[in-house]
């Protein structure tokens, strides 16, 4: 597998993107989380990466979107260039680069080239990716662009909200594949896209387009039109993950994820304080699902000293690493509400509306399903995972257990009936 994704991605991608990605996300982003280690040691808090969601605005209407796309929100180049230089004096490299649609941003491409010592990875739609900005991008080398696919035609318009999608779609993974970018599809995977895009085929498929890297994720019901319908089922969660680290171990092509470690145990990002999002505003959230902040990036001491201070950020991190190891929103929106109003946090959405989302929310699964670990297969990403991708202590001394899970959730997880005890704050739980 790894030689035959070696071959290919040296043959495929330009030499220049390819060196690039080598140093400035692989060398130096495994010194920023050395670093980030060395940081926890001290008791102080800030990301190896930064995520940060630059526009609001957006060209699709996709199910469950949480971002306002209707709004006009962005952050100026001036703002994006501050923060990245900050956060490159503490030792960061890697930033993704979020919307909305970023590509509708328009000084995207300026902020690459501003920063030719980083590496961004760029969340998006591809459909704006004209053979002008894929050869801009190759000239600055230092991005990758992850495109969306959630389906083949019919449940990618069905999905996204708008026409001929998946082909317009394509149009944009092809002028990337053809500047020699380093490319990846990512999927938000959910009950109307599982069979037919959770398959070997469909990974070939990419392969065969010349695609370097996948990633799946499984969709998450939250915003201001959650479609609860779409959401994975407990068998379903079990069955992505076994299908990733088994396709990891036989195919020639990379996989993301970022809800596991090494041995399968799963891990939130935010609660390990390995992440955290900058919303298109510049006010700074534990995650890009939570908008809620007390800080923003406008503050003059920095992002850096911001964050690193942030009470709001560290009751986040350490309050829902205690409750859970899966995703607090989905599975603790009580506790959300909790920290939110304790800190008196500003709700960042445009709509308003995001605390009476919480109020709306019930209890779900994610990623966090005692006894179903699934340890990873193949040795590189096990060993990447051990030193550089791991819940950084975040959860030690916690005990996480299937029978509180069971009682929360309403699964059948635990093999004997807990021992009665009071039940913790919560609405009725609901099972997918």
């Amino acid at each position: 597998m790894l030689p035959s994704l070696a071959f290919r991605t040296l043959r495929s991608a330009n030499a220049r993107c390819v060196w690039k990605f080598a140093w400035n996300f692989g060398f130096k982003g495994m010194l920023s989380v050395e670093r980030f280690k060395r940081r926890i040691k001290r008791g102080e808090f800030f990301p190896p990466f930064l995520y940060l969601s630059i526009i609001n605005t957006c060209n699709l209407r996709c199910q469950g979107c949480w971002v306002d796309v209707e709004a006009k929100d962005a952050i100026n180049l001036e703002a994006l260039n501050r923060t990245i230089i900050d956060a490159k004096r503490h030792g960061n490299s890697f930033f993704g680069i979020l919307g909305g649609e970023p590509f509708m941003h328009p000084k995207l491409l300026d902020l690459l080239a501003a920063h030719p010592d980083c590496y961004f990875q760029i969340f998006t739609n591809g459909q704006l990716i004209t053979e002008k900005a894929a050869a801009r991008m190759r000239e600055i080398g230092n991005c990758t662009p992850l495109i969306s696919i959630e389906g083949r035609e019919i449940v990618s318009d069905e999905r996204r909200g708008k026409k001929d999608v998946y082909a317009r779609t394509l149009r944009g993974l092809d002028h990337c594949l053809k500047a020699g970018l380093l490319t990846g599809v990512a999927t938000s995977v959910c009950k109307t896209n599982i069979d037919e895009l959770l398959t070997e085929a469909w990974l070939q498929e990419l392969i065969d387009r010349g695609v370097h890297y996948a990633w799946y994720h499984g969709y998450r019901p939250v915003g201001p039109k959650p479609n609860f319908d779409l959401s994975l089922t407990p068998a379903q969660l079990v069955r992505v993950r076994r299908f990733v680290t088994e396709a990891r171990a036989k195919m020639p092509i990379a996989i993301v994820d970022a809800y596991y470690d090494h041995d399968g145990k799963a891990l939130c990002p935010m609660s390990t304080g390995v992440s955290h999002h900058i919303g298109p505003k510049g006010d700074i959230e534990p995650c890009p699902i939570i908008q809620f902040a007390v800080e923003d990036i406008h503050d003059p001491r920095g992002i850096f000293e911001t964050m690193k201070s942030s009470a709001f950020l560290k009751d986040f991190r350490e309050l829902s690493a205690h409750h859970t190891r899966g995703c607090v929103v989905l599975e603790r929106p009580d506790l959300v509400k909790e920290i939110v109003q304790k800190h008196g946090a500003r709700d960042t959405t445009v709509r308003g509306t995001a605390m009476a989302e919480l109020d709306a929310m019930t209890p779900r699964f994610s990623q966090w399903l005692p006894g179903e670990e699934v340890p990873e297969k193949h040795w590189m990403y096990r060993l990447a995972k051990k030193y550089w991708f791991y819940d950084f202590n975040a959860y030690r001394g916690v005990a996480h257990d299937a029978a509180g899970k069971a009682r929360l959730l309403g699964t059948a997880l635990a093999t004997t009936p807990p021992t009665p005890k009071p039940a913790p704050t919560a609405v009725q739980p609901v099972l997918n």
